[in-house]
């Protein structure tokens, strides 16, 4: 059971850093998406005007895809097992997520937040169950 735990936490943890490092190495790299992120976190702050860009949506979705993806293989890999751990982590990201979409709700395509959401816990999973294979 501790190990199910440590590894529910550290796949957790393992996706905010891969989350927010992806992001900060693309805003590095792609000088307009590091523009378009600045412009949304102003807007989430003083509740600004903000157009969606839809390449930088997309690439959101890609990322918490492979993002997603990488945290179930290491909550399983940890945890010993690949269902529980994988399954319990899926369901925090998709409360995380969530809360993400309250956040953003008035700056962001429905679209957005219907499949970005629901890519969460089955990239979790399908995490998970990599480790059998590897």
């Amino acid at each position: 059971m501790v190990r199910i735990v440590l590894g529910i936490i550290s796949g957790f943890i393992a996706w905010l850093i891969a989350w927010f490092g992806s992001e900060k190495i693309l805003s590095a790299t792609w000088p307009g998406f590091g523009v378009h992120q600045r412009a949304f976190e102003e807007a989430l702050k003083n509740g600004g005007q903000f157009t969606a860009d839809t390449t930088m949506l997309l690439t959101h979705i890609v990322m918490g895809s492979i993002v997603s993806v990488i945290s179930g293989f290491l909550a399983a890999l940890i945890a010993g097992e690949n269902k529980r751990a994988p399954l319990i982590l899926g369901f925090l990201l998709l409360a995380v997520g969530l809360l993400k979409v309250v956040m953003s709700w008035p700056y962001v395509p429905i679209w957005y937040h219907v499949i970005f959401t629901a890519i969460l816990l089955p990239m979790t999973i399908m995490g998970g169950r990599l480790k059998t294979s590897a």
